[in-house]
C-alpha cells in the first residue's frame, strides 16, 4: 500500500445536536419572536479535523447568533472549548476555528461540553482523503438590506422598525453571490464532508415560529441528503452584515427558510458535483492579533439627540386621527380629482358660482399631508430610540474599558486553494469584495462572527452615516478600523499562497 503519511490530508467529521427545547420563553430580543419548546428543525454543531504532518485545523461550526456577548452561548465558551481540546487532545488552541452561522436559534445549556464532544469524535475517527476546490452561485434567496437616501444618508430594513417612504430612496446596495466550497471524499470516492462559505442573514424564520437553524441549517440539510452516506455538510458564514434574505420585510406570506435553504443546497451541490478532487493538497493555517481603535461616539450622540428633538419639535397637529385619515387618504387616491362625491356635485357647484366642495378638497389634502409628516416622524424617531440606545451602551464600553484599541483574532487557513482569513465582527459585504479583489488566490474568502463577537463592523463608509442604520451604530470601533483590518487580511491570505 502506498505511504500517504507525508502528503494526504487526514480528516475526521461529526455533528452533534444542540437545540434547545426547554419550554421558557427568553428575554433577550433576539429571540422575541421563538418558543423555544416549539422544535421546527434540529441544530447543531459540527467539527472537521484536518491534518497534514504537524499541521492540524480544527474547523467548528454552530448554529447560533453568536459564540460570545450576545445570544445564548455564554463568553467563555470559545476559551474553554480551546483550553479543554488542548488538554485533552493536544489540539493548539491556534489551530482551532469557530464560525457562527448567525442564525437565532436557541442552542442547549451545555454547548461547550457538546463542542468538545463533537471535536473528539471527529479527531479519534480520521480517515485519509481527497480535496476539491470550486465555487457556485446563488443570487436568488438574499438582498442588500441598506437603502441609499436621496438625501445622501442610508436606512437599512430590519423587521425592527418601519421603511422609508419609497419617494426618498435612490438605490440599494450589492450583494456576493459566491459559494466558496471543499470537497472532502475518502480514498475510495465516497463523499465524505463539504465546507461552503456564503454571504447571508440567516434570519428569515419559519411559519410555526419554532426554533429553528434557519436557510443555512436547510442548505446543510438538502446537502447532506443528496450526496448521501453520512456526509456533513459545515456551513460557514461569511460578510452578511448587511445582507438579509429576500422580502426580508414581506407581511403577505409567513417567513419560510426552508424554500431559501434549500436553494442554496441545491445550488451548492450543482457546484459540488463538478469539483474534482486530489490528493495532496497543501494545509496551512496561521493566527495573528490585530489592534483596532475605538470609536469616541460623543459627538454622534449629541448630532442624534439634535435630530431626534428636532423631529419632535417638527410635530404639527392636525384634525385628523387615524380613524379619519385612512379613509380619508383613500378617498383622495381613488378619485384625485373628485374625492368627496360624484362629478356631477362638483359640476353643479361650478354653475352655481360656489366652490364649497374645492376648498374643503384644499383643507383636506393640507391635513393629509400633515399626518403623514408626522407619521414619517414618528417612524423615524423610533429608529433613532434604538440607534441611540445602541451608541450610549458602545460608547460606556469603551469609556470603561479604559483602552483606545481593541485586540482581535485572525486566522488564516489554506487547504488547496481554498483559502480564507476569519474576523469576530459582523462584517459588511464590501470589505469581503475588496479582500477578494487585493487577494492572490482565485478561491479566497472571508468569514465575520468568527473566534469571538465585537458586533457590527460597517465600513468607513457606512459609520459616516451613524443614526440612520443599526449596523453603524451598532458599532465601537473608529472608522480607521477597515483599513487596517483590509490590509492585514490581504497580508494574511497572500502569505498562504504556495
Amino acid at each position: 500500500m502506498m505511504d500517504l503519511s507525508g502528503i494526504s490530508i487526514m480528516a475526521g467529521v461529526a455533528k452533534i445536536d444542540i437545540t434547545h427545547t426547554q419550554s421558557e420563553r427568553l428575554d433577550d430580543p433576539l429571540y422575541a419572536n421563538i418558543d423555544a419548546s416549539n422544535v421546527n428543525d434540529r441544530l447543531y454543531v459540527k467539527a472537521l479535523v484536518l491534518k497534514q504532518r504537524d499541521n492540524m485545523l480544527v474547523f467548528i461550526t454552530v448554529d447560533a447568533v453568536a459564540i460570545a456577548e450576545i445570544g445564548t452561548i455564554r463568553d467563555s465558551y470559545l476559551e474553554q472549548v480551546r483550553n479543554e481540546l488542548q488538554d485533552s487532545l493536544n489540539i493548539k488552541p491556534d489551530s482551532v476555528l469557530i464560525n457562527a452561522s448567525h442564525c437565532h436559534g436557541i442552542v442547549c445549556a451545555d454547548v461547550a461540553e457538546r463542542t468538545i464532544q463533537a471535536v473528539t469524535i471527529a479527531f479519534q475517527n480520521m480517515v485519509y482523503v481527497n480535496v476539491g476546490v470550486g465555487c457556485g452561485y446563488e443570487d436568488r434567496i438574499m438582498e442588500n438590506r441598506r437603502i441609499q437616501l436621496k438625501n445622501g444618508r442610508e436606512a437599512d430594513v430590519r423587521r425592527a422598525y418601519s421603511l422609508v417612504p419609497d419617494e426618498d430612496v435612490e438605490g440599494v446596495g450589492l450583494i456576493d453571490a459566491e459559494i466558496g466550497i471543499i470537497k472532502l471524499e475518502r480514498q475510495d470516492g465516497k463523499p465524505f464532508a463539504v465546507v461552503y462559505h456564503f454571504s447571508c442573514h440567516p434570519i428569515q424564520g419559519v411559519p410555526n415560529g419554532g426554533n429553528t437553524a434557519d436557510l443555512s441549517g436547510f442548505a446543510s440539510t438538502a446537502i447532506e441528503t443528496s450526496l448521501g452516506g453520512s456526509v456533513v455538510a459545515l456551513f460557514i458564514q461569511g460578510c452578511a452584515a448587511d445582507i438579509n434574505p429576500i422580502s426580508y420585510k414581506s407581511v403577505e406570506n409567513p417567513p419560510n427558510a426552508e424554500s431559501l435553504g434549500n436553494l442554496l443546497g441545491l445550488s451548492a451541490v450543482r457546484a459540488i458535483n463538478d469539483i474534482k478532487v486530489k490528493n495532496g493538497v497543501e494545509l496551512k493555517v496561521t493566527r495573528k492579533i490585530l489592534e483596532l481603535p475605538r470609536a469616541d461616539l460623543v459627538r454622534e450622540i449629541k448630532l442624534l439627540e439634535k435630530r431626534q428633538k428636532d423631529l419632535l419639535n417638527a410635530l404639527q397637529p392636525t384634525t385628523l386621527n387615524l380613524k379619519s385619515f385612512i379613509p380619508l387618504l383613500i378617498k383622495y387616491k381613488l378619485s384625485p380629482e373628485y374625492p368627496l362625491d360624484s362629478i356631477q356635485r362638483y359640476l353643479h357647484e361650478e354653475n352655481i358660482g360656489v366652490d364649497h366642495l374645492r376648498r374643503l378638497d384644499r383643507e383636506n389634502r393640507k391635513n393629509l399631508e400633515d399626518y403623514k409628516k408626522n407619521i414619517h416622524a414618528m417612524e423615524e424617531l423610533t429608529r433613532i430610540q434604538v440607534n441611540l440606545g445602541l451608541l450610549k451602551k458602545h460608547h460606556k464600553r469603551n469609556v470603561d474599558s479604559g483602552e483606545k484599541n481593541v485586540k482581535v483574532e485572525l486566522m488564516g487557513i489554506k487547504v488547496g486553494d481554498f483559502v480564507l482569513t476569519t474576523f469576530p465582527g459582523e462584517l459588511s459585504v464590501e470589505t469581503g469584495m475588496n479582500i477578494k479583489r487585493r487577494a492572490k488566490n482565485k478561491f479566497t474568502y472571508v468569514s465575520g462572527v468568527t473566534n469571538g463577537y465585537i458586533y457590527y463592523t460597517p465600513t468607513a463608509k457606512q459609520l459616516n452615516n451613524i443614526g440612520g442604520a443599526q449596523e453603524d451604530s451598532d458599532c465601537f470601533l473608529a472608522p480607521e478600523w477597515q483599513d487596517l483590518y483590509e490590509d492585514k487580511a490581504v497580508e494574511i491570505v497572500n502569505s498562504l499562497k504556495s
